[in-house]
């Protein structure tokens, strides 16, 4: 009896322990957020202290990366500057200063709608999908079942250069090259699986005594399904949703093959800002901030969601 129960005891961490991994999981925090802190900081960097060496830890701060972020600039000689109105704004200042004057805007916020349509677009439809595959996996007696997990499972492996030659042949006869319909179907084709595969998961941790009580009490198939399986499902869904917008939000290779102008997103447009000798770092840093903020939001409005999702179904009754 003595051995039974000191076989399900549970052993608590000492108090030691639980500050060791605190400190280590605390260290980790930081070691990762070097990198976004130092693109921060080169964001609010004027050009040649962007490029300085050794690197420059103080400095004025300047705004000079988001001025050439959103607008086009043309270098003036001083007289024509000089003949030129006060300054309106913050940019405009910035720019005279460089003798150069603002000629428009650049083509970043449409690059930047064009990622949030396409990756939430993705993301919408791969769950949808996604939801309704894993609940037909996990509650009727599909055929083969385990040889067409594994097939859908199978579409991730392959690393996108393998196929990226054959869909863009394919896309430029069916027309749907550069078009934002084409990169969400795109998307949406390769989250599928993870989407499948992860919410599977957490159906089939739903009692199905759940829906069969929801049934005799008159409900049919399908409205058990809506009104008590995705009620309990809601953490998953959640959790995959972020999977799959990271995926969309951060995806480059299928995005700088298929899209070059109408329909091309934020990640192979920053690369491409340039600026005057060179690339122009403090707004390639700008670019990169601004587009960290939408998945950083979706993520933190989830987190309970997430948290949960991630250990739903670790502790069983």
């Amino acid at each position: 009896m003595s051995a039974a129960n000191s076989a399900h005891s549970v052993v608590e961490p000492s108090l030691s322990s639980k500050r060791i991994a605190g400190t280590i999981v605390v260290l980790y925090a930081l070691i990762t957020l070097i990198p976004l802190v130092w693109i921060f900081l080169t964001s609010i960097k004027s050009p040649p202290d962007s490029i300085s060496y050794p690197p420059k830890i103080v400095f004025t701060p300047s705004l000079e990366g988001y001025c050439n972020l959103f607008t086009t600039r043309t270098r003036q000689t001083p007289d024509y500057i000089a003949s030129l109105p006060a300054p309106v704004g913050t940019c405009d200042e910035v720019t005279r200063k460089r003798n150069m004057v603002i000629a428009g805007p650049s083509n970043f916020v449409p690059r930047f709608v064009n990622s949030l349509v396409i990756a939430f677009g993705s993301t919408f439809l791969a769950v949808f999908l996604g939801t309704l595959a894993a609940y037909g996996f996990s509650r009727f007696k599909v055929p083969l079942a385990d040889d067409l997990l594994f097939f859908i499972l199978s579409t991730r492996m392959m690393p996108p250069i393998a196929v990226a030659i054959p869909i863009y042949l394919m896309y430029r006869e069916l027309g749907l090259s550069d078009t934002a319909l084409g990169m969400i179907l795109l998307y949406t084709a390769v989250n599928v699986s993870l989407a499948v595969w992860l919410l599977k998961g957490f159906i089939d941790e739903i009692p199905r005594e759940y829906e069969e009580a929801a049934m005799i009490d008159g409900y049919t198939r399908l409205q058990a399904f809506r009104k008590v399986v995705l009620p309990q499902a809601t953490t998953g869904i959640a959790a995959t949703a972020i999977f799959c917008l990271i995926f969309a939000w951060n995806e480059y290779a299928f995005a700088a093959l298929l899209t070059s102008g109408e329909a091309q997103t934020a990640p192979p447009f920053i690369p491409t800002i340039i600026g005057e000798g060179g690339q122009d770092w403090p707004a390639v840093a700008a670019g990169t901030t601004i587009f960290l903020i939408p998945i950083l939001v979706f993520t933190i409005l989830l987190r309970k969601q997430l948290l949960r999702g991630i250990t739903f179904g670790a502790v069983r009754k």
